[in-house]
């Protein structure tokens, strides 16, 4: 995983790439837990406070559930098995850590690698990225990376559709 200096810092650095219609509405969220075991976190991507998407402890319990489940069919623990991180995405099983590393990685990228990303999250970011035009916003209502995404990722392009 990538290190981040702190939340703020990455936060702010987020808040800045958004485009210019939603940077008073869409706001970035991370909370740890420190003084529960393990240090439970919670991240969340808001529009207007109103949470879209939630990444927390309980999707990395659901996705260590998965792993182990599929360690015993298989008698391979691979927690970065495709057809797993496919599984999650589909669902919106994501964890606190499955979102930092993506706005870790989305913040070292190109745009344009950020929205072909196979990671539905910093394809999430990129859509939402003020460096994207409404060409490009149009290219991507029409394309099939957009049309086969799941529900709670299409909210996000369609968000940006819209401003």
């Amino acid at each position: 995983m990538n290190h981040f200096k702190s939340w703020s810092y990455l936060q702010k650095q987020l808040d800045e790439r958004l485009c210019e219609a939603l940077q008073d509405r869409v706001s970035y969220f991370l909370t740890y837990y420190h003084e529960v075991h393990d240090s439970y976190g919670r991240a969340a991507i808001r529009l207007d406070g109103k949470e879209l998407a939630v990444f927390s402890w309980i999707d990395e319990c659901k996705q260590e559930r998965d792993v182990s489940e599929r360690w015993q069919e298989t008698g391979v623990y691979d927690g970065d098995a495709p057809e797993l991180k496919m599984k999650w995405e589909q669902e919106g099983t994501l964890s606190v850590g499955d979102f930092v590393q993506a706005a870790t990685d989305f913040l070292q990228m190109p745009i344009t690698d950020a929205l072909e990303s196979d990671n539905c999250l910093i394809r999430i970011l990129a859509v939402l990225d003020r460096r994207v035009g409404k060409r490009r916003l149009r290219q991507l209502q029409d394309s099939e990376l957009y049309k086969s995404s799941p529900a709670w990722v299409r909210q996000f392009y369609e968000l940006r559709f819209e401003g």
